[in-house]
């Protein structure tokens, strides 16, 4: 019978562990989510104003606020994102109502304040289109990441928030809230009144 010693088994053992490749841990990554590029089409409806929406999204919903038929809730929905972009339109009818209407608007970002890390001004003004407003980017874990209002100052009125369909989760919402972020500019620099 033909015995081995016991260096030569050892070394066998350490031939075979050597030929192993060393444990590495993996680098940190970002889940890397695509999107559809951006096609945009002007909207065709009854509202006092029209703009340009993204075809990614699945419908426009459009309901009467007062039995005047002159206040509009607009949802401009995404399901795949699992989120919605919400409008308001409201007439302007002098300037105290305006007035009542730009510290709502406002009021309503700062209520965001509580779980956001930021809020972000963007001032829009175009005096050809005569379309005025201020987009806010919210940062953090508030329950809305975008909000903007846009007006005529002196018949239309218009605010929009997106929210998602999630518990805030401000990582892992923030890829779809950039794409959808730039939907919502869109929205506002292709608005023209009727």
């Amino acid at each position: 019978m033909f015995k081995l010693p016991k260096i030569s088994i050892l070394l066998v053992i350490l031939f075979f562990m050597s030929c192993q490749e060393d444990a590495v841990p993996k680098p940190k990554a970002h889940l890397r989510l695509s999107y559809p590029e951006a096609v945009y089409k002007t909207t065709k409806s009854n509202l006092p104003f029209q703009f340009e929406m993204n075809t990614f999204s699945d419908s426009l919903e459009i309901t009467t606020l007062r039995n005047d038929s002159t206040s509009y809730g607009i949802n401009i929905v995404y399901p795949k994102l699992k989120g919605t972009i919400y409008l308001t339109y409201k007439p302007v009818g002098n300037d105290s109502i305006l007035k009542r209407y730009f510290i709502d608007a406002q009021n309503f970002t700062q209520e965001h304040t509580r779980k956001a890390d930021e809020i972000a001004e963007q001032l829009y003004d175009n005096k050809e289109r005569r379309v005025y407003g201020m987009f806010y980017e919210v940062g953090g874990n508030a329950a809305s990441q975008s909000q903007f209002y846009v007006t005529d100052s002196t018949n239309h009125f218009l605010t929009g928030s997106l929210y998602f369909y999630a518990k805030p989760n401000y990582d892992s919402i923030l890829p779809a809230a950039h794409y959808l972020k730039k939907d919502i500019k869109k929205i506002i620099e292709t608005i023209t009144w009727k």
